[in-house]
């Protein structure tokens, strides 16, 4: 399968002569046709700013880019724009102020030759789920996720071969970003295009996204599959960004006496393990990896979160399908399956193979 999105050692930079700040650094990026890929990271990790460059808005930029085969070194044609449709973090900077919600989708249906376009603007507002009452108004009339909804019904029209999406979801509620969330995943199944998505939510990329890009500080930190980088974080922060409630990280102190019988007889000071809360599990005291005092029990109905605090300090959470019977305050004990350990180097914060 050929490659829609190609992105080979791009750098950007924002601002002017010694006041230039890097926001992406050095990142090559390969998206294969109808792909959907995830752009994930902390806010200022660049993950916008790549969706910007692709599009032509990043002010100062080198590397190479090429959309479906298309070189980007140079300004971008008429073509490209009917391609490739990006929705924007802010849909109100992509609608026009004077223009309701009806002439927005009534003119891109027209622009593209639809007919019935009463029916199909009808249509739209249901898919994104705005109904009659929001036609005839304009967007200083609607909330910001309403606006997002117009904006994402516009991009639906033009059925492009490449989606950039920026953040999408970002000012709707709860129910509502699980509803168009779904209504994303049906679009990229029925148009087969290919999709980049940007978001800070891990959960979207991960239920969205057929390859996630994590980034930091504007490089790339791993690319794999949402189940590759569950299992197999190439360090730290991947492993605590991706998970969530995150990863546990326990170094050599805050182990259980007797731990390491459990783990790998190459662990040293030099190097910490990871658990993920879901991964622990109540055990004998002298059968523990780690022990903690319980601090604070979540009742979250199907599940419980538990905050405990090891000896040394430590503090740390395990997610439980019932919540314990030690009350608070309560030293219980912890181990895992070896498969679930995973263990860092304490320098780099590289993943390394202990046996």
């Amino acid at each position: 399968m050929s490659d829609a999105i190609s992105i080979q050692n791009l750098n950007v930079w924002f601002g002017e002569h010694h006041d230039l700040f890097q926001a992406v650094k050095n990142a090559s990026l390969s998206v294969a046709t109808g792909a959907s890929f995830g752009l994930v990271g902390e806010s200022g990790s660049g993950k916008s700013t790549i969706l910007r460059a692709l599009t032509g808005l990043a002010p100062q930029w080198e590397g190479q880019m090429s959309i479906n085969g298309t070189d980007l070194t140079h300004k971008r044609d008429k073509q490209f724009y009917k391609t490739v449709q990006m929705v924007f973090q802010d849909p109100y900077a992509s609608l026009h102020p004077r223009q309701s919600v009806d002439q927005v989708l009534s003119e891109t249906l027209s622009l593209h030759g639809f007919r019935d376009i009463d029916d199909r603007v009808s249509k739209l507002l249901l898919d994104v789920g705005l109904g009659p009452a929001f036609r005839f108004r304009y967007p200083h009339q609607l909330s910001g996720g309403q606006r997002q909804r117009v904006a994402i019904g516009r991009a639906i029209v033009r059925d492009p071969e490449v989606f950039l999406f920026d953040e999408p979801l970002s000012n709707l509620d709860a129910s509502l970003r699980v509803q168009t969330r779904l209504e994303i995943a049906r679009l990229h199944e029925r148009l087969g295009a290919t999709m980049i998505y940007v978001t800070h939510d891990q959960v979207e990329a991960m239920t969205l996204a057929d390859k996630i890009v994590v980034l930091r500080d504007g490089r790339i930190e791993q690319v794999g599959s949402p189940l590759e980088l569950y299992e197999r974080p190439q360090n730290a922060f991947v492993a605590q960004f991706i998970g969530s409630p995150k990863m546990n990280f326990f170094k050599s102190k805050d182990l259980a006496p007797g731990a390491q019988a459990q783990l790998s007889d190459q662990l040293t000071a030099s190097h910490f393990i990871g658990i993920r809360p879901e991964h622990l599990r109540s055990c004998e005291l002298g059968q523990a990896i780690v022990c903690g005092q319980i601090e604070l029990v979540e009742q979250l109905g199907e599940y419980a979160l538990v905050h405990l605090t090891g000896d040394q300090g430590a503090e740390f959470i395990v997610k439980m399908e019932h919540a314990p019977t030690e009350g608070k305050g309560t030293v219980i004990g912890l181990n895992a399956k070896p498969e679930h350990v995973h263990y860092f180097d304490a320098e780099t914060e590289l993943r390394v193979t202990l046996s």
